[in-house]
């Protein structure tokens, strides 16, 4: 099924400020995060308490082990009560052949982590991870900075790129581990607009200083850099949920952005999407994966 890019998200049509009454209320509804492995996605908890909130009660949120072979197989067994998908690693990418449109902001970086289904049977593909991000660090006042530092070079790094071009005037230093990364990674910047500088990860430390750094890495790769904590840092973005603080987000001196505050975030764009409810509970859903998240520990 081929694929256009458009402008803009998608929205369920509702007025800002009103519950999705009548017709779209009634109706059972179903959504669902996928990925694999998914047992210890937060979605489910997120998007139920947005649910509950707005008074969705025929509204359901499930959790579903797919991987790139069974994606297709997925979509195409869906009926018309699901509005729409969250997808995680390995399905951000390989879901795009699969998709009739998708938005700008998922094309620059191909990859998409929202699935919305129109009434008419369409697939609309978006990425709420970069609008995310920028949220999160509006949210503890960062709106721009001169320079930024890129702590690894996976599939994260590039929506975090993708959110800097949003928030940083100067240079992007690009911490990674391997000169097939570090081409990436430049790469990724000249298609973004993004001055992207690549250093060996062995000098990660220096980076530490900028006045914000963001960590992208999986749980771990970054606690040998807990030493190097500057005395007075900046704001350190560290995408890790769990478990959390991480040891260098623990050490650090500033403002911390964390993997939860991402997820959150991003999860309120899919639910207005979803839902066509705006504004999504912000405040219900962040309490609800606090909460999961306490329970689990």
């Amino acid at each position: 099924m081929p694929h256009q890019v458009h402008q803009g998200s998608h929205t369920g049509g509702t007025r800002e400020g009103e519950r999705p009454e009548g017709r779209r209320q009634a109706r059972t509804r179903r959504a669902a995060v996928l990925g694999s492995p998914i047992a210890h996605s937060l979605s489910p908890a997120l998007h139920r308490a947005a649910y509950a909130e707005l008074g969705l009660d025929t509204w359901s949120y499930g959790l579903h082990e797919v991987d790139e072979t069974g994606i297709a197989g997925f979509l195409a067994d869906l009926d018309e009560q699901w509005a729409g998908l969250s997808l995680t690693m390995p399905l951000k990418r390989a879901v795009i052949p699969l998709l009739d449109e998708i938005s700008e902001t998922a094309a620059s970086v191909e990859a998409v982590n929202t699935v919305v289904f129109t009434d008419d049977g369409r697939r609309l593909g978006d990425n709420t991870d970069i609008p995310g991000m920028t949220a999160a660090l509006r949210e503890r006042g960062v709106e721009r900075v001169e320079s930024a530092t890129v702590l690894g070079a996976g599939a994260t790094a590039s929506s975090a790129l993708a959110a800097l071009a949003r928030v940083v005037r100067g240079e992007v230093t690009a911490y990674v581990r391997s000169e097939e990364r570090a081409r990436e990674m430049r790469g990724w910047g000249e298609r973004l607009g993004v001055a992207v500088r690549t250093e060996d990860w062995a000098s990660a430390a220096a980076g530490l200083r900028a006045p914000l750094v963001i960590a992208t890495t999986p749980v771990g790769a970054t606690d040998g850099l807990a030493y190097a904590a500057p005395a007075v840092g900046g704001t350190l973005f560290d995408v890790v949920y769990d478990p959390w603080p991480t040891a260098l987000a623990a050490a650090w001196n500033g403002p911390v952005v964390g993997g939860l505050d991402l997820l959150v975030h991003q999860a309120v764009l899919q639910v207005e999407q979803m839902t066509g409810c705006r504004p999504a509970p912000l405040a219900a859903m962040r309490a609800a994966g606090e909460a999961e998240l306490r329970a689990r520990s």
